[in-house]
């Protein structure tokens, strides 16, 4: 036997910490009533099985709730340092076999967990190259990034400018200047109210100084890097169906999204999930 099979992973995770964390992240003004969201609330008791678990009292509408009361990591029987592993290693971008391996879970466990935290945080390919649409199986993407900021990411039905206009309202601050490459279905830009600046890739250009200052700021660059890293981001999870698919592309969004990396992962992964 290697070293390694004698050390349990979760095992060396505090559980009190991790209701620390949870919370800090849920509560960090005071906790707040889940039912009527006011303030009075008293202490009332720890959770008989879990005993780092607050149980709390309401004082104005005499509800009872806990720490995890109303978030996806209630009503499970895996302590919560699990869930935090679970949800750090998903972090990572471990398969659900490999978190199965790290947690010593059966992989059914683990793809269950992995499957409930995905679609938590939701609730809050194949084909032929070119444009896709989803009765050709192949379904389009799009994407939305600020440079060096956030993105924005949605499976469409189709490539119709009448099904993107909404996301981008909704997304996107009219008089904001939006960078695409040469596809029509972006002409409409000044019309929606946005200024709009193409580079044509079917004519080898990716790039292009309009200003004159040495700076070739128009371009696409930023989000052709974020496909490369979504891309290599759904290697492992080999199969994704259609339906799933939205899934994983709005865990990957929220995982870029958080922008912290290494020890700080798992809190801001907590922190979106109970906020």
């Amino acid at each position: 036997m290697l070293a390694t099979d004698l050390i349990n992973l979760a095992s060396l995770i505090d559980d009190a910490k991790c209701f620390e964390l949870i919370r800090h992240h849920r509560w960090p003004n005071g906790v707040r009533c889940v039912k009527c969201c006011g303030g009075s609330v008293a202490r009332y008791g720890r959770d008989d099985t879990q005993r780092h678990r607050q149980r709390y009292r309401c004082k104005d509408c005499d509800a009872r709730f806990d720490d995890l009361s109303g978030t996806v990591l209630a009503g499970h029987h895996q302590p919560l340092r699990v869930w935090v592993l679970c949800l750090y290693f998903m972090g990572l971008n471990l398969s659900n076999t490999q978190i199965a391996k790290e947690l010593g879970l059966n992989e059914d466990d683990a793809h269950a967990m992995a499957t409930h935290l995905r679609e938590g945080r939701c609730r809050r390919l194949k084909g032929a190259p070119g444009r896709g649409a989803l009765e050709k199986e192949k379904p389009p993407i799009l994407g939305l990034i600020l440079r060096g900021g956030q993105v924005v990411l949605h499976m469409l039905d189709n490539v119709k400018q009448v099904t993107i206009k909404p996301i981008i309202d909704r997304c996107v601050a009219k008089g904001a200047l939006i960078y695409t490459d040469e596809y029509n279905i972006y002409d409409r830009r000044p019309a929606w109210g946005y200024k709009h600046n193409t580079v044509c890739h079917g004519r080898g250009e990716y790039a292009r100084d309009e200003d004159g200052d040495g700076h070739c700021e128009v371009h696409v660059n930023t989000m052709e890097g974020f496909w490369s890293l979504l891309r290599s981001w759904l290697r492992p999870h080999r199969g994704i169906s259609q339906e799933k698919l939205p899934i994983y592309l709005a865990f990957f969004q929220f995982v870029h999204n958080a922008r912290e990396r290494g020890k700080a992962l798992p809190g801001a992964l907590v922190a979106t999930l109970v906020a």
